[in-house]
Protein backbone atom coordinates (compact mmCIF):
# COMPACT_ATOMS: atom_id res chain seq x y z
CA UNK A 1 0.00 0.00 0.00
CA UNK A 2 1.36 3.44 -0.95
CA UNK A 3 1.95 6.10 1.74
CA UNK A 4 -1.12 8.26 2.34
CA UNK A 5 -0.93 12.03 2.72
CA UNK A 6 -3.36 13.07 5.44
CA UNK A 7 -3.98 16.56 4.05
CA UNK A 8 -5.03 15.12 0.70
CA UNK A 9 -7.24 12.60 2.43
CA UNK A 10 -8.93 15.32 4.42
CA UNK A 11 -9.87 17.10 1.20
CA UNK A 12 -11.27 13.88 -0.23
CA UNK A 13 -13.20 13.18 2.97
CA UNK A 14 -14.75 16.65 2.87
CA UNK A 15 -15.93 16.28 -0.72
CA UNK A 16 -19.71 15.82 -1.11
CA UNK A 17 -20.80 12.21 -1.54
CA UNK A 18 -22.38 11.23 -4.86
CA UNK A 19 -26.15 10.86 -4.98
CA UNK A 20 -27.23 7.41 -3.82
CA UNK A 21 -30.47 5.57 -4.50
CA UNK A 22 -32.70 5.28 -1.47
CA UNK A 23 -31.46 2.47 0.76
CA UNK A 24 -33.53 1.64 3.84
CA UNK A 25 -30.41 0.50 5.68
CA UNK A 26 -28.58 3.81 5.21
CA UNK A 27 -31.42 6.29 5.70
CA UNK A 28 -30.30 8.98 8.16
CA UNK A 29 -31.11 8.60 11.84
CA UNK A 30 -31.26 11.67 14.07
CA UNK A 31 -29.32 13.79 11.55
CA UNK A 32 -28.88 16.81 13.82
CA UNK A 33 -27.46 14.78 16.69
CA UNK A 34 -25.38 12.61 14.37
CA UNK A 35 -23.82 15.60 12.61
CA UNK A 36 -21.69 16.36 15.69
CA UNK A 37 -20.25 12.83 15.58
CA UNK A 38 -19.63 12.06 11.93
CA UNK A 39 -17.56 14.97 10.72
CA UNK A 40 -15.25 13.57 8.00
CA UNK A 41 -11.83 12.39 9.06
CA UNK A 42 -9.05 10.78 7.04
CA UNK A 43 -8.40 7.13 7.92
CA UNK A 44 -5.09 6.37 9.62
CA UNK A 45 -2.92 3.39 10.46
CA UNK A 46 -2.27 3.90 14.16
CA UNK A 47 0.04 0.97 14.85
CA UNK A 48 0.89 -2.21 12.99
CA UNK A 49 -2.27 -3.77 11.61
CA UNK A 50 -4.63 -1.43 13.49
CA UNK A 51 -6.45 1.52 11.92
CA UNK A 52 -9.14 4.10 12.56
CA UNK A 53 -11.65 4.50 9.72
CA UNK A 54 -14.29 6.57 11.45
CA UNK A 55 -15.02 10.16 12.20
CA UNK A 56 -14.19 13.20 14.29
CA UNK A 57 -16.66 12.26 17.02
CA UNK A 58 -17.10 8.54 16.49
CA UNK A 59 -14.39 5.90 16.31
CA UNK A 60 -14.65 2.91 13.99
CA UNK A 61 -11.76 0.48 14.35
CA UNK A 62 -10.18 -1.73 11.69
CA UNK A 63 -7.78 -4.67 12.07
CA UNK A 64 -6.06 -6.38 9.14
CA UNK A 65 -5.63 -10.01 10.17
CA UNK A 66 -3.93 -11.17 6.99
CA UNK A 67 -6.97 -13.38 6.29
CA UNK A 68 -9.60 -10.68 6.20
CA UNK A 69 -10.57 -7.52 8.06
CA UNK A 70 -12.26 -6.96 11.41
CA UNK A 71 -14.32 -3.80 11.89
CA UNK A 72 -15.26 -2.49 15.33
CA UNK A 73 -18.59 -0.62 15.46
CA UNK A 74 -20.55 0.81 12.57
CA UNK A 75 -21.57 4.38 13.53
CA UNK A 76 -24.90 5.61 12.12
CA UNK A 77 -26.59 4.42 8.91
CA UNK A 78 -25.78 7.62 6.99
CA UNK A 79 -22.06 7.12 7.71
CA UNK A 80 -21.77 3.69 6.05
CA UNK A 81 -20.68 4.96 2.64
CA UNK A 82 -17.98 7.09 4.26
CA UNK A 83 -16.66 4.08 6.21
CA UNK A 84 -16.55 2.05 3.00
CA UNK A 85 -14.79 4.92 1.22
CA UNK A 86 -12.21 5.07 4.03
CA UNK A 87 -11.53 1.36 3.55
CA UNK A 88 -11.03 1.94 -0.15
CA UNK A 89 -8.64 4.82 0.57
CA UNK A 90 -6.51 2.39 2.60
CA UNK A 91 -6.49 -0.09 -0.28
CA UNK A 92 -9.18 -2.41 1.08
CA UNK A 93 -12.69 -3.38 0.00
CA UNK A 94 -15.79 -3.71 2.13
CA UNK A 95 -15.93 -7.32 0.93
CA UNK A 96 -12.65 -7.93 2.78
CA UNK A 97 -14.45 -7.49 6.13
CA UNK A 98 -15.17 -10.88 7.74
CA UNK A 99 -16.16 -9.89 11.27
CA UNK A 100 -17.76 -6.80 12.80
CA UNK A 101 -17.48 -6.34 16.58
CA UNK A 102 -20.17 -4.36 18.41
CA UNK A 103 -19.58 -2.38 21.60
CA UNK A 104 -23.21 -1.45 22.33
CA UNK A 105 -26.61 -1.53 20.58
CA UNK A 106 -27.26 2.22 20.43
CA UNK A 107 -28.06 3.89 17.12
CA UNK A 108 -24.86 5.97 17.14
CA UNK A 109 -22.61 2.88 17.25
CA UNK A 110 -24.85 0.16 15.81
CA UNK A 111 -26.99 2.04 13.29
CA UNK A 112 -24.65 1.22 10.40
CA UNK A 113 -24.11 -2.45 11.27
CA UNK A 114 -26.94 -3.86 9.15
CA UNK A 115 -25.73 -2.14 5.97
CA UNK A 116 -22.08 -2.97 6.64
CA UNK A 117 -22.92 -6.62 7.28
CA UNK A 118 -25.01 -6.79 4.11
CA UNK A 119 -22.37 -5.14 1.96
CA UNK A 120 -19.52 -7.24 3.34
CA UNK A 121 -21.19 -10.55 4.16
CA UNK A 122 -19.52 -10.30 7.59
CA UNK A 123 -20.81 -11.76 10.83
CA UNK A 124 -21.49 -9.39 13.72
CA UNK A 125 -20.23 -10.35 17.19
CA UNK A 126 -21.79 -9.02 20.39
CA UNK A 127 -22.68 -9.94 23.96
CA UNK A 128 -25.88 -11.94 24.47
CA UNK A 129 -27.77 -8.89 25.77
CA UNK A 130 -26.54 -6.70 22.92
CA UNK A 131 -27.23 -9.39 20.30
CA UNK A 132 -30.91 -9.50 21.30
CA UNK A 133 -31.09 -5.71 21.02
CA UNK A 134 -29.32 -5.70 17.64
CA UNK A 135 -31.81 -8.21 16.29
CA UNK A 136 -34.68 -5.96 17.46
CA UNK A 137 -33.04 -2.78 16.23
CA UNK A 138 -33.60 -1.21 19.63
CA UNK A 139 -32.21 -1.42 23.13
CA UNK A 140 -34.27 -2.99 25.92
CA UNK A 141 -36.13 -1.57 28.90
CA UNK A 142 -33.24 -2.11 31.32
CA UNK A 143 -30.99 0.32 29.41
CA UNK A 144 -30.66 3.59 31.38
CA UNK A 145 -30.99 5.57 28.12
CA UNK A 146 -33.82 3.64 26.48
CA UNK A 147 -36.39 6.43 26.88
CA UNK A 148 -34.48 8.75 24.57
CA UNK A 149 -33.07 6.18 22.12
CA UNK A 150 -34.42 5.68 18.60
CA UNK A 151 -34.71 2.47 16.54
CA UNK A 152 -32.02 1.54 14.01
CA UNK A 153 -31.88 -1.06 11.22
CA UNK A 154 -32.05 -4.49 12.81
CA UNK A 155 -29.37 -7.07 12.04
CA UNK A 156 -30.00 -10.76 11.49
CA UNK A 157 -26.56 -12.38 11.48
CA UNK A 158 -25.24 -11.97 15.03
CA UNK A 159 -22.95 -14.36 16.88
CA UNK A 160 -23.04 -14.20 20.66
CA UNK A 161 -19.66 -14.06 22.40
CA UNK A 162 -18.92 -14.50 26.09
CA UNK A 163 -16.73 -12.41 28.36
CA UNK A 164 -13.14 -13.55 27.90
CA UNK A 165 -13.84 -15.41 24.66
CA UNK A 166 -10.99 -15.32 22.15
CA UNK A 167 -11.92 -14.72 18.51
CA UNK A 168 -9.29 -15.78 16.01
CA UNK A 169 -9.01 -14.65 12.41
CA UNK A 170 -5.80 -14.87 10.43
CA UNK A 171 -2.88 -13.88 12.63
CA UNK A 172 -4.99 -11.90 15.13
CA UNK A 173 -6.76 -12.94 18.32
CA UNK A 174 -9.32 -10.48 19.66
CA UNK A 175 -10.65 -11.01 23.17
CA UNK A 176 -14.12 -9.93 24.30
CA UNK A 177 -14.14 -7.96 27.57
CA UNK A 178 -17.51 -7.39 29.23
CA UNK A 179 -17.65 -3.79 30.48
CA UNK A 180 -21.31 -3.16 31.37
CA UNK A 181 -22.70 0.03 32.87
CA UNK A 182 -23.40 2.39 30.00
CA UNK A 183 -25.55 -0.50 28.75
CA UNK A 184 -26.07 -3.86 30.46
CA UNK A 185 -24.30 -5.63 27.60
CA UNK A 186 -21.47 -3.29 26.68
CA UNK A 187 -18.44 -5.13 25.31
CA UNK A 188 -14.90 -3.86 24.87
CA UNK A 189 -12.30 -5.60 22.70
CA UNK A 190 -8.55 -6.20 23.10
CA UNK A 191 -5.80 -7.53 20.81
CA UNK A 192 -2.07 -7.32 20.15
CA UNK A 193 -0.65 -5.31 17.27
CA UNK A 194 3.01 -5.31 16.21
CA UNK A 195 5.28 -3.10 14.14
CA UNK A 196 8.36 -5.24 13.74
CA UNK A 197 9.32 -6.17 17.30
CA UNK A 198 7.31 -3.33 18.83
CA UNK A 199 4.11 -5.02 20.00
CA UNK A 200 1.33 -3.13 21.75
CA UNK A 201 -1.82 -4.17 23.57
CA UNK A 202 -4.76 -2.49 21.84
CA UNK A 203 -8.10 -1.73 23.51
CA UNK A 204 -11.29 -0.57 21.80
CA UNK A 205 -13.35 0.57 24.77
CA UNK A 206 -17.11 0.64 24.98
CA UNK A 207 -18.60 3.80 26.44
CA UNK A 208 -18.42 4.01 30.23
CA UNK A 209 -20.12 7.33 30.89
CA UNK A 210 -23.07 7.23 33.34
CA UNK A 211 -25.67 9.06 31.29
CA UNK A 212 -29.37 8.32 31.43
CA UNK A 213 -32.68 9.52 30.07
CA UNK A 214 -34.63 12.12 32.04
CA UNK A 215 -36.22 10.63 35.13
CA UNK A 216 -33.89 7.63 35.40
CA UNK A 217 -32.16 7.32 38.76
CA UNK A 218 -29.03 5.24 39.21
CA UNK A 219 -29.64 5.40 42.96
CA UNK A 220 -32.72 3.21 42.39
CA UNK A 221 -30.66 0.67 40.43
CA UNK A 222 -27.78 -0.47 42.65
CA UNK A 223 -27.08 -3.35 40.24
CA UNK A 224 -26.25 -0.84 37.50
CA UNK A 225 -23.99 1.14 39.82
CA UNK A 226 -22.27 -2.12 40.75
CA UNK A 227 -21.72 -2.96 37.07
CA UNK A 228 -20.14 0.45 36.47
CA UNK A 229 -17.78 -0.08 39.40
CA UNK A 230 -16.84 -3.55 38.24
CA UNK A 231 -16.09 -2.24 34.74
CA UNK A 232 -14.08 0.65 36.14
CA UNK A 233 -12.00 -1.83 38.13
CA UNK A 234 -11.54 -3.93 35.01
CA UNK A 235 -10.24 -0.96 33.02
CA UNK A 236 -7.87 0.01 35.83
CA UNK A 237 -6.33 -3.47 35.71
CA UNK A 238 -6.45 -3.99 31.94
CA UNK A 239 -3.18 -4.16 29.96
CA UNK A 240 -3.47 -1.17 27.69
CA UNK A 241 -0.84 0.47 25.50
CA UNK A 242 -3.17 2.09 22.94
CA UNK A 243 -6.83 2.73 23.68
CA UNK A 244 -9.61 3.89 21.40
CA UNK A 245 -12.91 4.86 23.03
CA UNK A 246 -16.14 4.59 21.07
CA UNK A 247 -16.42 8.38 21.27
CA UNK A 248 -12.85 9.74 20.96
CA UNK A 249 -13.54 12.79 23.10
CA UNK A 250 -14.07 10.48 26.09
CA UNK A 251 -10.38 9.53 26.11
CA UNK A 252 -8.42 12.40 24.58
CA UNK A 253 -8.72 10.83 21.13
CA UNK A 254 -9.50 14.10 19.35
CA UNK A 255 -6.22 15.62 20.48
CA UNK A 256 -4.30 12.40 19.79
CA UNK A 257 -5.60 12.26 16.23
CA UNK A 258 -4.69 15.91 15.60
CA UNK A 259 -1.14 15.37 16.84
CA UNK A 260 -0.79 12.10 14.93
CA UNK A 261 -1.98 13.78 11.71
CA UNK A 262 0.75 16.40 12.14
CA UNK A 263 3.37 13.67 12.40
CA UNK A 264 4.04 13.96 16.14
CA UNK A 265 6.55 11.46 17.53
CA UNK A 266 6.56 9.40 19.61
CA UNK A 267 3.18 8.11 18.53
CA UNK A 268 0.66 10.12 20.62
CA UNK A 269 -1.72 7.18 20.75
CA UNK A 270 0.75 5.15 22.81
CA UNK A 271 -0.34 5.78 26.39
CA UNK A 272 -0.07 2.92 28.91
CA UNK A 273 -2.14 4.95 31.37
CA UNK A 274 -5.09 5.47 29.01
CA UNK A 275 -7.32 2.75 30.44
CA UNK A 276 -6.70 3.87 34.03
CA UNK A 277 -7.51 7.45 33.05
CA UNK A 278 -10.69 6.22 31.31
CA UNK A 279 -11.76 4.43 34.50
CA UNK A 280 -10.98 7.50 36.61
CA UNK A 281 -13.04 9.72 34.36
CA UNK A 282 -15.97 7.33 34.64
CA UNK A 283 -15.60 7.13 38.44
CA UNK A 284 -15.68 10.93 38.72
CA UNK A 285 -18.74 11.20 36.47
CA UNK A 286 -20.58 8.45 38.35
CA UNK A 287 -19.86 10.02 41.73
CA UNK A 288 -21.16 13.37 40.48
CA UNK A 289 -24.28 11.79 39.01
CA UNK A 290 -25.08 9.93 42.25
CA UNK A 291 -24.49 13.09 44.29
CA UNK A 292 -26.73 15.12 41.97
CA UNK A 293 -29.49 12.54 42.27
CA UNK A 294 -29.30 12.55 46.06
CA UNK A 295 -29.35 16.36 46.05
CA UNK A 296 -32.33 16.46 43.67
CA UNK A 297 -30.30 18.13 40.90
CA UNK A 298 -30.52 15.37 38.26
CA UNK A 299 -33.04 15.71 35.46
Amino acid sequence: MKPIHLAALALLAAAPAPQQQDDPLTRPIEPQAAAKWIGPQAPIRVHGNSYLVGFQGMNVGLIDTGKGLILIDGAVPQSVRAIEANLKTLGYRIEDVKLILSTEPHFDHAGGLAALARDSGATILASAWAAASLKRGMSSADDPQVAWLVPFPAVSRVRVVRDGEAIRLGNVTVTARATPGHTPGSMSWTWRSCEGRACRTMVFAASLNPVAADGYRFTRHPEVVASFRASQARFRAMPCDIMFSAHPDNSGGVEKYARFAKGARPNPYIDPGACRAYAARSETALAKRLADEKAGKAR
